[in-house]
């Protein structure tokens, strides 16, 4: 999996197509990733000591990652991502639009 906590990406489907978010949270074993404010579902709780009051809480669901599409910081824009091997050995992603490294 290619996406990692804390990018920023586009969603690309489905009834959130067009958002923006930074991924929250990644589960590689399913393909699934949390991205900030998208497919908010509503929890009906009760009260503890979390939640004092109890009642109907909105939080992200998880979505399939290949729903949404890295954006690059440096263009702003959706791309994809690909691998560079450094002179030292390890490796890069980078993006195929710009071309350049992308942030670890």
């Amino acid at each position: 999996m290619r996406i990692r906590k804390n990018d920023t990406v586009k969603v690309l489907t489905g009834n959130d197509k067009g958002k923006e978010g930074k991924v929250l949270k990644v589960f590689p074993d399913s393909n699934r990733i949390i991205v900030e404010k998208v497919n908010l579902m509503k929890r009906h709780t009760r009260p503890n000591k979390m939640t004092p009051q109890g009642g109907i809480i909105e939080k992200e669901g998880p979505i399939n990652a290949s729903n949404v599409m890295l954006v690059c910081p440096n263009t702003g824009k959706a791309t994809r991502i690909g691998k560079d091997i450094l002179s030292d050995g390890s490796r890069a992603r980078v993006s195929k639009k710009s071309g350049e490294m992308l942030n670890d």
